[in-house]
C-alpha cells in the first residue's frame, strides 16, 4: 500500500483576519491602541507600585506579577497581528510558531495559578485581618510568586513536545491570527486524541484544584463579609474582592471555551473570538478593575506625579 505523502513543515500562514480585506488598516489602528492601553495602563501600575512605599504589600506586589504576565502574553501575540494587518506578512517559521505557542500556553498556566494565589491572599487579609501580615510575609510571597511561574514552565512543555512532532501533510495556512493550538490541531493528520488526553488531565490536575481553591477562598470570604456588622465595612471588604472575582470568571469562562473541549468540536471562529477577548480586551480592563479603580492606587498616582513636577 503507497504510504501517504508526509512533509514536515517548515512554515506556517498566518491569515489573521483577511477576511475583512477593507477593514485591515482599521483593524491595525484598534489593536494597536488596544495594545498602547495594554502596555501603559500595566507599566503604570508596576511603576506606581515599586515608586510608593504605601504600595509595598502582598495584594499589590501579585498585581505586578499579574501586570507584567499581561504585558508579556500580549506581546507574544499581538505584534504578529499588527504585522499581518500592516505589511500583509503572514508567514512564520514553524520554530517561531511553536515558539509563541509555547509562550502563550507557558504564560497562561501561570495566570491560572496566579489568580489562585490572589484569590488566597484575599482570603487571608479579610477572614484573618490579625494575622495577615503574619501569615503573608514576603518570604511566602516570593516562594508563592515563583512557583507560580515555575509550575506554569514545567507543565506547558508537554503540549509542545507532542505538537511539534506532529505530521502536517495537509495545508500550513492557520486561520487564526496567531499559533492557536486549537487551529494547529485542525492542521494536523496526526491522531490529536493524545493531546486531548494531556489537556484533559491538566485541567484535573492544574484547573479545576486551582478553580476549586478559589472558589473555597470566596465561599468564607463571602461568609466573613456577611458578619460584619456594619455597611460600610461590607461595602469596603466586598470591592476588594469584587474586580478580582469578575476577572477569575471572566477568565475560567474563556479559557474553558478554548481548550478544554475536544478538539473535534472546536470552531475555529468561536476560538479566534474567545481569544481576541482573552488576549486584547481582558488585559486592557485588569488595570481600571484591579487598580486604577482603587483610592490607595489613585494617591500613589497623584503622590508619584507631584513628586515629580
Amino acid at each position: 500500500m503507497e504510504e501517504p505523502n508526509i512533509t514536515r513543515v517548515t512554515e506556517f500562514i498566518i491569515l489573521g483576519f483577511s477576511e475583512f480585506p477593507d477593514l485591515q488598516i482599521p483593524l491595525f489602528l484598534l489593536f494597536f491602541l488596544i495594545y498602547l492601553i495594554i502596555l501603559m495602563g500595566n507599566l503604570t501600575i508596576i511603576t506606581v507600585t515599586c515608586l510608593d512605599p504605601r504600595l509595598h504589600t502582598p495584594m499589590y506586589f501579585f498585581l505586578c506579577n499579574l501586570s507584567f504576565l499581561d504585558i508579556s502574553y500580549t506581546s507574544v501575540t499581538l505584534p504578529k497581528l499588527l504585522d499581518i494587518s500592516l505589511r500583509k506578512r503572514q508567514h512564520i517559521s514553524a520554530v517561531g510558531c511553536f515558539t509563541q505557542l509555547y509562550f502563550y500556553l507557558f504564560l497562561i498556566g501561570v495566570e491560572y495559578i496566579l489568580l489562585t494565589v490572589m484569590a488566597y491572599d484575599r482570603y487571608v487579609a479579610i477572614c484573618h485581618p490579625l494575622r495577615y501580615t503574619m501569615i503573608m510575609n514576603w518570604k511566602l510571597c516570593g516562594m508563592m510568586a515563583a512557583g507560580t511561574w515555575i509550575m506554569g514552565f514545567i507543565e506547558t512543555v508537554t503540549h509542545i513536545i507532542l505538537i511539534s512532532h506532529f505530521s502536517y501533510c495537509g495545508s500550513n495556512v492557520i486561520n487564526h491570527f496567531f499559533c492557536d493550538l486549537s487551529a494547529l490541531l485542525k492542521l494536523s493528520c496526526s491522531s490529536t486524541s493524545i493531546i486531548d488526553h494531556v489537556t484533559y488531565i491538566l485541567a484535573v490536575f492544574v484547573e479545576l484544584p486551582c478553580f476549586a481553591l478559589t472558589l473555597i477562598s470566596y465561599v468564607y470570604i463571602v461568609s466573613t463579609i456577611l458578619r460584619i456588622r456594619s455597611s460600610e465595612g461590607r461595602r469596603k471588604a466586598f470591592s476588594t474582592c469584587s474586580s478580582h472575582l469578575t476577572i477569575v470568571l471572566l477568565f475560567y469562562g474563556t479559557l474553558t471555551c478554548l481548550y478544554v473541549r475536544p478538539s473535534s468540536t472546536q470552531s475555529v471562529d468561536q476560538n479566534r473570538a474567545f481569544s481576541v477577548l482573552y488576549i486584547a480586551f481582558v488585559p486592557m480592563f485588569n488595570p481600571v478593575i484591579y487598580s486604577l479603580k482603587n483610592r490607595e492606587v489613585k494617591e500613589a498616582l497623584r503622590r508619584v506625579f507631584s513628586r515629580y513636577k
